[in-house]
C-alpha cells in the first residue's frame, strides 16, 4: 500500500550514435512512471534536429518532476483505523450484530455462551418476523426484572458499541416466533402446540422436554396474537421465561414488532458449533389463520344457497295447495 512505481533510466544517457541524435525513449513503453530526463544531445537546439520539439514529458525550463513521497505508515494508520471504526459501526447500526447467548432457554438450539450474528438489514426494507425464525428482541415490559446485570469494563463497552464485540446489551432476549398477526396459539396438556388449529411437529424442543407445560402459571393457554405483534417461545419449555410466563404485563405476552432487532442466521461462535439457524420444516406447512377458514367455507356457502331455495320451495307448495 501507498508503493509509487519509479521508472527506470535507459542505461545510455548521453550517448549518441555517430551523425544522428539517440532517439528519445518511449515512457509508455513498458508502462512505468519515467523520471523525465532527456538525452543531452536533444537539450543545446531547442528540441532535437529539424526544429521538433521533445518528446520525453519534459517541463517548463527542463526541469524533471520531483517523484511524490511516498506516506509513513504510521501516518496513514490512523486513518485506517478510523475508516474500519466507521465501517464497523455502520454494519453493526444497518446490516449485522453480534450478541452472545446469556442462559439455556433456547438449548439444544443454542447453548450458553455462543455467539450469533443477527440480521439487521431485511428489517430496514420492512420485513417483518415469521414463524419458526430465531429473533433477538428488546425486552417488551420487564420480562428481565431481577435478573443479574452484566457489568463490562470500558473497553468491552466500546467494542460492543462498534459492533466488534458481542452486545452488553442486558435488555435484549432471543427466542423462536411460534405466532404472528392474527394466529390462534393453544397449548393443552402436554402437546402438542397448535397454531390456527394445526400441530407442531418440534424436533427443536430440548430432549426430554414437552411441547406444553403442566402448570397453571402461563403453561396452559390459548391466545390470539394481535397485528404488530408476535409470540414467542424458548426452545427448552420447561426452562424458558418467554411470552406464556408474562401474559400479565402491558403486551399479554406479546412482543410488538418493532422491539424485534433481527433475525438470528448464523451461530458465529465458538468454532466447533458454526452453523446456520434455519426455519424449521413444520412451519412449511401452511398455518395461516385464513386458510382453516377457507377449507368450511363451500360448505357455509351451500348451506346459505340451500336454505332460501328450501323456503321458496315450500312456499310455493303452500299457494299451490290453496288454489286447489
Amino acid at each position: 500500500m501507498g508503493d509509487v512505481a519509479v521508472g527506470a533510466r535507459s542505461g545510455h544517457d548521453g550517448e549518441e550514435h555517430r551523425g544522428r541524435p539517440v532517439e528519445a525513449a518511449d515512457p509508455a513503453a513498458d508502462g512505468a512512471v519515467t523520471s523525465g530526463n532527456d538525452h543531452p544531445g536533444a537539450a543545446g537546439d531547442g528540441g532535437g534536429s529539424g526544429g521538433q520539439p521533445p518528446t520525453g514529458g519534459q517541463g517548463s525550463g527542463g526541469a524533471s518532476p520531483t517523484p511524490k513521497k511516498q506516506r509513513s505508515f504510521w501516518k496513514e494508520l490512523p486513518i485506517l483505523i478510523g475508516i474500519a471504526l466507521v465501517l464497523a459501526l455502520l454494519i453493526k447500526t444497518f446490516l449485522v450484530q453480534a450478541f452472545s447467548i446469556p442462559s439455556d432457554s433456547m438449548q439444544n438450539t443454542l447453548q450458553q455462551g455462543d455467539r450469533v450474528l443477527v440480521d439487521k438489514l431485511t428489517p430496514w426494507f420492512g420485513s417483518e418476523p415469521e414463524r419458526g425464525e430465531v429473533v433477538v428482541f428488546h425486552d417488551p415490559d420487564k420480562w428481565l426484572f431481577g435478573e443479574p446485570t452484566p457489568d463490562p469494563n470500558v473497553l468491552q463497552t466500546f467494542l460492543s458499541w462498534i459492533g466488534l464485540m458481542p452486545s452488553a446489551e442486558e435488555k435484549d432476549l432471543i427466542k423462536r416466533v411460534i405466532g404472528v398477526g392474527g394466529d390462534t396459539i393453544e397449548c393443552k396438556n402436554t402437546g402438542p402446540l397448535t397454531v390456527n388449529g394445526k400441530a407442531l411437529n418440534e424436533p427443536y424442543v430440548y430432549p426430554g422436554n414437552t411441547p406444553c407445560s403442566m402448570d397453571d402459571q402461563g403453561g396452559q393457554f390459548k391466545v390470539k396474537v394481535p397485528k404488530g405483534y408476535i409470540w414467542v417461545m424458548g426452545d427448552h419449555r420447561q426452562n424458558s421465561r418467554d411470552s406464556r410466563y408474562n401474559q400479565s404485563d402491558k403486551n399479554h405476552g406479546m412482543v410488538p414488532v418493532d422491539k424485534v432487532v433481527g433475525r438470528a442466521i448464523v451461530i458465529a461462535w465458538p468454532v466447533n458449533r458454526w452453523d446456520n439457524l434455519p426455519v424449521p420444516d413444520t412451519f412449511d406447512q401452511n398455518l395461516n389463520a385464513r386458510s382453516a377458514a377457507l377449507t368450511v367455507a363451500p360448505q357455509g356457502l351451500a348451506l346459505a344457497g340451500a336454505v332460501p331455495l328450501v323456503l321458496w320451495r315450500r312456499q310455493r307448495a303452500k299457494t299451490a295447495a290453496r288454489t286447489r
